[in-house]
């Protein structure tokens, strides 16, 4: 992917964008990421974007920015445009029990203290809504989570909708039987809410998840690269998956030969399935930018993502509780309808501006989308997990002061 226009033209210095490539460099030469790869655009037009590092690094195979990557919880935003999409039709009001879709959720029980057998609940006080399930205030969590019995609960059960847990359907019957972390409304908790959200999109519109993607998002956008799956003729594309090593390096986590993502993906999970590329998820965030529509294409109506990306939270998410999972800083962000949403720059300690939309995945991917400065970057690694280094506040660093107009 090459650049469509200079940074100058567009109000952006192309001296201080170059300091992004030994920030980036300087983490692949010290062993701490294997490659990296970042975009960054304004009003549309992409202005810089460089790849740094390797895709496989034993075999010294370099990273280029066609690479396919685990997007994983960058999968997110993809299911919430699609729910938000039948939403639009008149399928469903956001304040509908998710139990009229999804019957099997509408006894739930709540953890109150125990482990196991012994585990005590109680009652729901209310039903989950849609709203909830796209603003992880559901109360349901992850099995990445250890301290927590219903976290180990999540692993025993095969209910983080793994790419080999089998058909949605059946996750969410396995998970209806689990209780719930906290009551519905009453917390943000981030959790498998996005891939409860998927079925709920297969139950409404009457297509799997993957077959709804396909024909209503990813092919209209021009997307030809993301999918549940990799394909054989593809495979050679996709990028090793690392994590940190105890000497600072890194270690090999997922072997090639052995990838959940060829022929033994079962579960079309809206909350972390997708592989997906540089180019690819930039038509995506390019469609978000522009209040959904893109090169003549519209999926959701200008107001529709002007509401999704908004604080749909009673404050921010450290006000609501959070405290276990590190996909994003906690004081100063809100959270919309698949988005985290800055409510507070100062508060948040990050340079950026007030009502920028981002989210990111487990393997330290991210993306952002400044609606006020018209900007849009993404950055990938493949790096687990996401909470190893300060990614994306460094890089927003880096980025914000090239605006020079």
């Amino acid at each position: 992917m090459q650049p469509t226009t200079t940074p100058e033209s567009v109000g952006l210095s192309s001296g201080r964008l170059e300091r992004i490539r030994p920030w980036m460099q300087g983490y692949v030469d010290s062993g701490k990421l294997p490659g990296a790869s970042v975009l960054v655009a304004r009003a549309g037009e992409v202005v810089w974007v460089a790849a740094t590092g390797f895709a496989d690094v034993k075999a010294q195979r370099r990273l280029e920015t066609g690479h396919l990557m685990r997007f994983y919880s960058m999968t997110k935003p993809v299911t919430s445009v699609a729910a938000m999409m039948l939403y639009e039709q008149g399928l469903f009001q956001l304040d509908d029990p998710v139990a009229r879709f999804l019957p099997v959720l509408g006894d739930m029980q709540v953890f109150i203290s125990g482990e196991g057998d012994d585990m005590r609940c109680e009652p729901a006080r209310r039903p989950i809504t849609i709203q909830q399930l796209l603003t992880h205030s559901a109360g349901f969590t992850y099995g990445l989570d250890n301290d927590h019995p219903v976290s180990r609960l999540y692993r025993d059960r095969r209910t983080d909708f793994y790419p080999t847990d089998g058909p949605l359907e059946e996750v969410i019957s396995r998970l209806a039987g689990l209780p719930l972390v906290h009551h519905p409304g009453e917390r943000w908790n981030y959790g498998v809410a996005t891939d409860v959200l998927g079925r709920l999109v297969e139950v409404v519109s009457g297509e799997r998840l993957d077959r709804f993607f396909a024909e209503h998002i990813l092919g209209p956008l021009g997307m030809p690269d993301t999918a549940f799956r990799v394909p054989p003729d593809k495979r050679d594309r996709l990028a090793r998956l690392y994590g940190p090593s105890k000497d600072g390096g890194l270690t090999l986590l997922e072997p090639p030969e052995v990838s959940p993502y060829f022929d033994s993906v079962t579960t079309f999970a809206g909350g972390a399935g997708l592989i997906s590329t540089l180019g690819d998820y930039f038509r995506f965030t390019e469609m978000l930018r522009r209040g959904g529509e893109l090169d003549g294409v519209r999926l959701l109506g200008r107001k529709t993502v002007q509401y999704m990306t908004c604080n749909h939270l009673p404050g921010d998410l450290a006000e609501m509780g959070q405290e276990t999972f590190n996909e994003t800083t906690y004081a100063g962000i809100g959270f919309g309808l698949g988005f985290a949403v800055v409510r507070d720059p100062a508060r948040a300690a990050v340079l950026t501006s007030v009502g920028e939309y981002h989210w990111g995945g487990a393997a330290s991917t991210a993306f952002w989308i400044d609606p006020l400065e018209g900007l849009s970057v993404i950055f990938l690694t493949q790096l687990l997990p996401s909470s190893t280094y300060p990614l994306r506040r460094e890089l927003r660093a880096l980025v914000y002061p090239a605006l020079i107009d």
